[in-house]
């Protein structure tokens, strides 16, 4: 395995501390890759966030593989578009959360640390402006979506990364059922590889 650093990148009104990200840190550990593994705890403030992430960026002193799920997947994204030699494994990735999360102004807490704060209009125009409507380089993204997904459609990640390597599995759900059987996957796609397994259909995850 290189020396690659991988950083985890969670969404919406999410932390380090989810399902996914320890998973993955659970795995890489058990390979003698802790060292490689980050997961920031993120600013609610868009603009915030991607300067916490750019900081990471700057700071590995080897390449670097974002695996940005949901709305991580949007930061993800922007940051691939502005760093050359960055990729991003996306993860049910929100498309236009500033249209989505329109409907979430007003306060909210954090599902993990249970911090509260206003969602206002100016978090959606942070979000607008990193908005990257078109793609450069679409070998840097590995696109990995559930069709059941219950909080995103799924068919725009689809169409927006339609020239990326994808997995589209049916069935699922919008935290991403199995997501460890994906993770050799993931650390393949950070060293330049695409192995991927067959997309068997799940079951519909239950609300």
């Amino acid at each position: 395995m290189s020396d690659g650093q991988v950083i985890y990148v969670h969404g919406f009104n999410s932390s380090p501390q989810s399902w996914k990200a320890r998973q993955l840190q659970a795995h890489m550990a058990a390979q003698g890759q802790a060292h490689r593994f980050r997961a920031p705890k993120l600013s609610h403030w868009p603009a915030e966030a991607i300067t916490q992430l750019q900081a990471e960026i700057d700071a590995a002193a080897a390449p670097v593989t974002l695996v940005g799920s949901s709305l991580g997947g949007y930061y993800s994204t922007w940051l691939v578009e502005h760093n050359p030699g960055v990729r991003a494994v996306l993860v049910n990735p929100a498309v236009t959360p500033y249209r989505l999360l329109e409907a979430w102004l007003g306060e909210n807490a954090n599902l993990y640390t249970d911090e509260h704060y206003q969602l206002t209009p100016e978090h959606l125009a942070q979000l607008k402006a990193l908005d990257c409507p078109a793609l450069h380089n679409s070998a840097a993204y590995l696109l990995l979506v559930q069709t059941a997904d219950e909080t995103l459609d799924y068919r725009e990640a689809v169409d927006k990364y339609a020239d990326c390597p994808r997995f589209i599995q049916p069935g699922g759900s919008h935290g991403f059922e199995q997501f460890e059987a994906l993770i050799p996957a993931v650390l393949a796609f950070a060293e330049g590889r695409i192995e991927l397994p067959e997309a068997r259909p799940l079951p519909v995850a239950s609300l």
